[in-house]
C-alpha cells in the first residue's frame, strides 16, 4: 500500500522527468519571478510608509531584533563581511543545489518539491506587488539603521546600492522586501534536508541554514523580523496548494499531449523500410547463383508475410524441423531422390 506523507511533499505518480524539460522549466519561472519584481515596483513614499508601519507594529509586540542585530554587524566586521557574502550568494547557490540533488537521488519526491519551491515563489511575487515595503536599509538615518552592504562594499562584488554585482543595482526592485524569499527559500532548504537527508549532518544543516539566513537577513539591514515571518507563511501556503497545483497539470497533461503530434507518428519507421530496399540492393549478377535466389526468396517472404512451413506451422528463417535432413543442394528435391522423397507438396517428377 502506498505510504502517507504530509501535503505537498508525498510521492507523486511515476511521471519520467528529464533534466533538459525541468532546467528550462526552472530557469523560465525564475524569469518571471525576476521580472516580476522590477515591474511590481510601487511608489516610493508608500513603501516607505509599509516599512514604517512595520517597524512600529515590532516595537509595540517588542520584536525589533533588527536594530541590536545590525549594531552587531555593522561594529565587527568580521561577522558583517561574512553575513553579506551570506545574503549575496547563498540565495542563489543552496537552492539549486538542493534541486539537483533532489533531482537526481530523491526522484520521486523531486516533483512535489519542485511545484512547492515555484508556487510559494509566484505567493511572494503577489506580495511584492500588493505590499511594496522599504528594507530598513533604506530608511532615513534617524531611525538607526547602517547598509552594511553598502558599508562592507569594498569587500565583495556587489554595489553600494543593493545586493546586486557593481553597475546593476538599478536592474533590482529595491523595495520588495515583504515577504522575505530568502528566509522562505532557506526554510524550504531545511525542510528537504531534514526529510530527506540521512545524516546528522544534514539535519544539522537543515536547523541552521534557516535560522542563520533570518539573523543575517536582519543584521543586514535587508529585512525585519515580520519580513522573515511572512517569508515563513508564504512557504506554508505553497505546501498546501502543491497537491492542487499538480493535481492540475496532471489533468492539463493529456490536453497539451494530444496538440502536440508524435515523433514516430511524423516520420515513418526505419526498420519498415529496410526490407523493402533488400531485394533492390542484390546485383542482378548475383541472382543467377541458387543459394543467393534463396536468399531473396526468403527475403521476399518475409516481405509478404507468408509462412515458411505450410499448414499452420511456421519457423523461422534456418530454422529445422527434427529428424530434417540438411539440403546442400538448395531449395528442391536431391538428385536421385524420388517422389516421395520430396515430400507430399512436390511436383511429380517428368516421365
Amino acid at each position: 500500500m502506498p505510504q502517507t506523507e504530509a501535503p505537498g511533499t508525498e510521492a507523486a505518480p511515476r511521471i519520467r522527468l528529464r533534466w533538459w524539460t525541468e532546467l528550462p522549466l526552472i530557469l523560465l519561472v525564475y524569469a518571471c519571478y525576476s521580472a516580476g519584481r522590477l515591474l511590481a515596483r510601487g511608489d516610493v513614499t508608500t513603501a516607505v510608509d509599509h516599512g514604517l508601519a512595520i517597524l512600529r507594529i515590532e516595537k509595540v509586540l517588542h520584536i525589533n531584533a533588527e536594530h541590536p542585530l545590525n549594531r552587531l554587524f555593522t561594529r565587527e566586521a568580521w561577522l558583517g563581511v561574512p553575513a553579506d557574502f551570506w545574503y549575496a550568494s547563498l540565495h542563489y547557490l543552496v537552492t539549486p543545489v538542493i534541486l539537483v540533488w533532489l533531482f537526481r537521488s530523491r526522484s520521486l519526491r523531486y516533483r512535489a518539491a519542485r511545484t512547492w519551491l515555484m508556487t510559494s515563489t509566484f505567493i511572494g511575487l503577489i506580495g511584492f506587488t500588493l505590499l511594496p515595503t522599504c528594507p530598513p536599509r533604506l530608511l532615513s538615518a534617524e531611525y538607526g539603521f547602517v547598509d552594511t552592504m553598502a558599508q562592507y562594499s569594498s569587500w565583495g562584488w556587489w554595489g553600494g546600492e543593493a545586493s546586486a554585482p557593481r553597475g546593476l543595482g538599478g536592474m533590482t526592485n529595491q523595495y520588495a522586501a515583504m515577504p522575505s524569499l530568502h528566509v522562505g527559500w532557506s526554510l524550504w532548504c531545511g525542510v528537504m534536508l531534514w526529510r530527506h537527508g540521512r545524516t546528522r549532518a544534514a539535519r544539522t544543516a537543515a536547523v541552521l541554514y534557516p535560522l542563520l539566513t533570518t539573523i543575517v537577513v536582519m543584521g543586514t539591514a535587508n529585512h525585519y523580523f515580520l519580513d522573515a515571518v511572512a517569508g515563513a507563511a508564504v512557504m506554508g501556503i505553497g505546501l498546501l496548494l502543491a497537491p492542487l497545483m499538480m493535481r492540475t497539470m496532471d489533468r492539463l497533461r493529456p490536453a497539451f499531449a494530444a496538440r502536440v503530434p508524435s515523433f514516430a507518428a511524423r516520420v515513418p519507421s526505419f526498420t519498415a523500410r529496410i526490407p523493402a530496399r533488400i531485394p533492390a540492393r542484390i546485383p542482378a549478377q548475383a541472382t543467377a547463383s541458387p543459394s543467393v535466389a534463396a536468399a531473396a526468396a526468403s527475403t521476399a517472404s518475409l516481405d509478404t508475410g507468408a509462412p515458411i512451413v505450410s499448414g499452420g506451422c511456421q519457423t523461422s528463417t534456418g530454422e529445422r524441423i527434427p529428424w530434417q535432413r540438411e539440403s546442400r543442394f538448395g531449395p528442391g528435391p536431391e538428385p536421385g531422390a524420388s517422389p516421395s522423397d520430396a515430400g507430399d507438396g512436390a511436383p511429380a517428377a517428368a516421365r
